[in-house]
């Protein structure tokens, strides 16, 4: 009994374990390509072309160290222009992803940012139509590249976006990654009218992380499976314990 309990047991955890860590990612991030060489330099800062590879393109859940952005050596505030909005492009194709402050002041963008430590966007500075938010929160460009996820606060979506992803310069439509996402539906820098452009990102889109909610659901299933085969077992002995007793000669 006791074997056969522990080998469930083993199932059990594989089964959690699965669950847990499968993905659905089929397609090749950035479509194949690497991130521009020149994102290094980005605004006069000295960004980790290593760092912007792995997060980048080759990863949908890690992100740069939380800070980075405020690190001396990037500075990004420090370097922004604050009496203007600023445009941030996609890392790898170039494409607008950001334009930023936008229905807030450079100050409310920056003491947002600082404060969760990475740069820290709202529905009305996304570029949606280049731009894809997955039901899990995951975000990522047109190109493929990850961007970050989708963590909302005071009931409004918030996009904390790992800055080496969006330090890219823009590519025209002469650029070969840029000609290759032509069948899709994006707005290339040669398009975008900054000016007038308005997103149509939801305030509220619902899409978000539910990693956590998960993992508890699967641990407190997991702790009851064990808990019901623990008592099972112990019950069992107990059972077994009393037919013992119960053979025993009474003695006068």
């Amino acid at each position: 009994m006791r074997r056969n309990m522990m080998k469930l047991v083993k199932v059990t955890s594989c089964l959690l374990l699965v669950s847990v860590t499968v993905s659905a990612a089929t397609d090749e991030q950035c479509l194949g390509f690497d991130p521009q060489p020149n994102l290094v330099n980005y605004l006069g800062a000295s960004l980790n072309y290593e760092t912007a590879d792995s997060i980048c393109c080759h990863n949908h859940r890690y992100a740069e160290y939380r800070g980075y952005l405020a690190a001396p050596e990037v500075d990004l505030f420090g370097r922004l222009n604050p009496d203007e909005e600023t445009i941030f492009y996609d890392s790898v194709c170039g494409i607008p992803l950001f334009i930023a402050p936008r229905g807030r002041t450079f100050e409310e963008f920056k003491k947002e940012s600082l404060k969760h430590g990475w740069p820290s966007f709202r529905p009305e500075e996304l570029v949606s139509e280049n731009v894809i938010i997955h039901n899990d929160g995951r975000m990522e460009s047109k190109c493929l590249t990850h961007l970050g996820h989708n963590l909302p606060e005071g009931g409004i979506d918030r996009y904390c976006i790992d800055l080496v992803c969006i330090a890219g310069a823009p590519l025209s439509f002469d650029d070969e990654i840029v000609k290759v996402m032509m069948d899709d539906v994006i707005i290339t820098a040669d398009e975008l009218n900054a000016t007038n452009y308005t997103s149509s990102a939801e305030k509220s889109s619902g899409k978000t992380s539910n990693e956590r909610p998960l993992v508890i659901t699967i641990f407190v299933i997991a702790s009851f499976i064990i808990a019901s085969m623990t008592f099972c077992f112990v019950k069992n002995n107990c059972d077994k314990s009393k037919n013992t007793h119960t053979d025993l000669p009474t003695i006068a």
